[in-house]
C-alpha cells in the first residue's frame, strides 16, 4: 500500500500543484499574510463563480492526510454567494465532505476535524480557535425538510466556542450552542446548547459534569 501511494503521489504531484494554484486564483476572495487553500490528495471540488473564501492569517487545508499520505477521497461544495471564512491555520483531514450552500457563511477559527467529517451549511456554522474534533465528525445547521407551518425553523445557526474538544461519531444539529471549553463524549449527539467548560455525553447529550479543563 505504501509503494502504490508514494506511486501515484509522484505521478500526481504535478496536477495537485496544479490544482491548488487553479484554486488559489480563481476562487473570490481575500487571502492575507500569504494565506492559502490547500487541498490535499484526492480532494474533489465545486466552487461557484460567485463563492469566496476569505482567508485572514493562515492556510485552510482541506482534506489534508494526518500522519501518512493515504488515498482516502475528499469534497468541497460551494454553491451561489457561499462564503468560508478562516480566522486561522484550520485543518479538515482526509475522508471529508464539506459543503456551504447558497449564501451561506461556514466561519472557521483554528484547529482541526479529524478524518471523515460532515459538514451541511444551509446558512451558518461557526467553529471557534484552537478546536480538537475527531473523526466522524457531522454538523447541520437545518433539517433540509420543511414540517408544514414550521417553516421558519428549517434552519438555525450553529455555533462552537474556543477550545472545544469533540470526541469520535459525534453529530450536532441545528440551533445549537457548545461553549468555549467544553467536551463532547464520543457518540454524542447535541440537539441543546452545552455550557462553557463542561463535559455533555449521550444520546441527546447532557451535561454530566462541570468546571472541566483538557489540553
Amino acid at each position: 500500500m505504501k509503494k502504490q501511494l508514494r506511486k501515484w503521489y509522484a505521478a500526481n504531484i504535478h496536477m495537485l500543484r496544479w490544482k491548488n494554484a487553479w484554486v488559489n486564483t480563481t476562487t473570490k476572495g481575500t487571502r492575507r499574510n500569504l494565506s492559502r487553500i490547500l487541498l490535499f490528495g484526492r480532494c474533489g471540488y465545486a466552487i461557484h463563480r460567485t463563492a469566496r473564501i476569505d482567508l485572514a492569517n493562515g492556510h485552510l487545508a482541506i482534506n489534508r492526510f494526518v500522519k501518512r499520505k493515504d488515498p482516502f477521497v475528499g469534497n468541497l461544495e460551494m454553491y451561489e454567494n457561499a462564503c468560508i471564512k478562516a480566522e486561522n491555520t484550520f485543518f479538515i483531514h482526509s475522508g471529508c465532505d464539506v459543503m456551504v450552500f447558497s449564501g451561506a457563511t461556514l466561519t472557521l477559527g483554528s484547529g482541526y476535524i479529524n478524518r471523515y467529517c460532515r459538514i451541511r451549511c444551509y446558512a451558518s456554522i461557526t467553529i471557534g480557535h484552537h478546536v480538537a474534533i475527531s473523526e466522524h465528525f457531522t454538523v447541520w445547521d437545518s433539517d433540509f425538510h420543511v414540517i408544514k407551518g414550521k417553516e421558519d425553523t428549517v434552519s438555525k445557526p450553529v455555533v462552537i466556542g474556543n477550545h472545544v474538544w469533540i470526541g469520535t461519531n459525534v453529530t450536532v444539529l441545528k440551533g445549537v450552542t457548545i461553549g468555549d471549553g467544553a467536551i463532547i463524549a464520543a457518540g454524542s449527539v447535541v440537539s441543546r446548547d452545552i455550557p462553557p467548560g463542561c463535559l455533555a455525553a449521550g444520546v441527546p447529550a447532557k451535561v454530566v459534569k462541570e468546571q472541566v479543563e483538557w489540553k
